[in-house]
């Protein structure tokens, strides 16, 4: 494994004055910043910094979740009021926790108070009077506070499992359960770093809702559990991967208040399905495909689970992950940067990502300076130039006429001078001089190895060797003599990738000349 810092491709995000707008409208902030006014100029609290029983049930009331005629409820509104004042003390947890509230309790009454009794009290803190403020950037740093706090309440387990457990002296209650906040802790982390991965890598990601896709929680909870090298997962994996669904179903339903993700959870059927004999397999958790090897349609595919996290989550995750050290990239970063930083990122950045990241770059520099830079950018013959050169070609397209003088400098250029042709002859130019021979099989040699270092799909790259070499006669012999550092490399890759045996010992007999001829090896 690497030792480097992961990295992410990258996402679009909203402006800053848009994702706080929607922070403001989310249940587990807007109930916490309603608390935190309500509770001035002071309210009461216990040793652990909790409302006392009337004061909870007039918070309740405050935030609509306690009706006056609630304390004569019964039966099943007995319940309803009991999931409210539990909401309530979350919401005013949360408060405290991101510091839109401040406790006042003295040590000495924090010890000795009993719980329930007055030991201190609340007062509305600095985050609060930040948020009132109305700066973008405070009211995303206490969101992402709140969505903390409720990641770390998701992690730990529920009242009722802990109540239901009779602790017998022999070990703890969570021993008991079997459950290690921690690690639930990590296991959520990662879900939540892996739909942020599938979703940047998703060609249609991005900051708002327009395009996106939601994940199917098979595929979340496959990237957690099966091997990347599995073609097939045994029924082990697939049984553990039901397993982790389960468990990602019970997060994601507490996580949705918080504003980082969309949920539709699993079908209430297919879980009492899972949960008889042999259920899991009756369920048909984990599969890709029906009992007739045909594809599952969007519907069926739809009850076992969608998640996609939303905007304000896209956000909120790319902070968590840099705070951990990850290198999570937003489009629009490289704006300011120079061409060669740009055309190196580029090289790794899925195509609308790239694009869009282009035209940041180029929306502030006039046509004719941007494409001089990005040509000088592009020269080299590093390993990662011949990726620059592609990413400034397509960099180019987004240009207009008025680089032309730019492109037609570089004409003669040996690594140039190809692309340069392409790109006034795709935009209409006329008296294009005639590349010579030596500048076509350079310029296919440097495009292939761009897509091979690029790791294309190797079918296309199969059939593009083919049409290759089935459109130029001799191209075996003329393409050895290519004066490239990447020319050996290319002849072996199109010998491993030519689905023809004679063309492809050519390509290999090629490569082994290629290697001769700089004195490189030849293994």
């Amino acid at each position: 494994m690497s030792e480097g810092p992961l990295v992410l491709p990258p996402v679009r995000l909203l402006p800053a004055d848009d994702l706080a707008r929607l922070a403001l409208t989310v249940p587990l902030l807007d109930r916490a910043l309603r608390l935190a006014g309500w509770a001035a100029p002071h309210r009461q609290v216990d040793a652990m910094g909790e409302l006392l029983e009337g004061e909870l049930r007039e918070a309740a009331a405050a935030l609509g979740l306690l009706s006056e005629a609630s304390a004569a409820a019964s039966g099943e509104e007995e319940d309803a009021e009991e999931a409210a004042l539990a909401e309530t003390a979350q919401a005013w947890g949360v408060a405290v926790d991101t510091g839109l509230l401040t406790l006042e309790i003295d040590e000495q009454a924090e010890e000795s108070t009993p719980l329930g009794e007055v030991a201190g009290r609340a007062v509305p803190g600095e985050a609060y009077r930040r948020v009132e403020a109305g700066d973008p950037q405070d009211v995303l740093d206490v969101w992402l506070a709140a969505a903390e706090s409720a990641l770390a309440e998701a992690a730990a387990p529920d009242y009722e499992s802990l109540r239901d457990v009779l602790d017998d002296g022999e070990g703890s209650v969570l021993d008991e359960l079997d459950w290690d906040p921690e690690e639930e802790a990590e296991f959520l982390d990662s879900a939540l770093a892996n739909l942020y991965a599938l979703m940047a890598m998703d060609e249609g990601a991005a900051g708002d809702d327009a395009g996106r896709s939601d994940v199917p929680l098979p595929v979340l909870a496959a990237s957690l559990v099966v091997p990347d090298d599995m073609e097939q997962p045994s029924d082990a994996v697939l049984e553990e991967v039901t397993e982790v669904m389960m468990r990602l179903d019970e997060h994601f339903r507490l996580l949705a208040p918080t504003g980082l993700l969309d949920y539709q959870p699993v079908d209430e059927a297919l879980i009492e399905e899972a949960e008889q004999p042999e259920g899991a397999e009756a369920a048909g958790f984990g599969a890709e495909d029906d009992s007739d090897g045909d594809e599952l349609g969007p519907e069926e595919i739809s009850r076992y689970g969608l998640v996609r996290l939303t905007p304000l989550g896209v956000h909120g995750m790319r902070e968590r992950l840099r705070d951990a050290g990850a290198h999570a990239p937003a489009v629009g970063d490289l704006a300011g940067a120079p061409a060669t930083e740009l055309l190196d990122a580029l090289t790794s950045y899925p195509d609308q990502a790239a694009r869009a990241e282009a035209e940041f770059w180029l929306a502030d520099r006039k046509p004719a300076d941007a494409a001089r830079e990005l040509l000088a950018a592009g020269r080299g013959d590093d390993a990662g130039a011949p990726g620059r050169r592609l990413i400034c070609q397509q960099t180019l397209t987004l240009l207009g006429a008025e680089a032309e003088p730019a492109l037609r400098e570089v004409l003669d250029d040996r690594q140039l001078g190809g692309l340069a042709r392409v790109w006034l002859t795709e935009t209409g130019a006329s008296d294009i001089p005639a590349p010579d021979a030596d500048m076509v099989f350079w310029l296919t040699i440097d495009t292939l190895a761009a897509q091979l270092a690029a790791d294309d799909a190797p079918e296309l790259l199969a059939d593009l060797v083919r049409d290759l070499v089935a459109r130029h006669d001799g191209f075996f012999d003329a393409a050895w003599r290519v004066e490239h550092p990447a020319t050996a490399d290319v002849l072996e890759a199109m010998g491993r990738l030519h689905p023809d045996r004679k063309a492809a010992k050519d390509a290999r007999k090629a490569a082994f000349k290629a290697r001769s001829r700089t004195g490189g090896s030849t293994t």
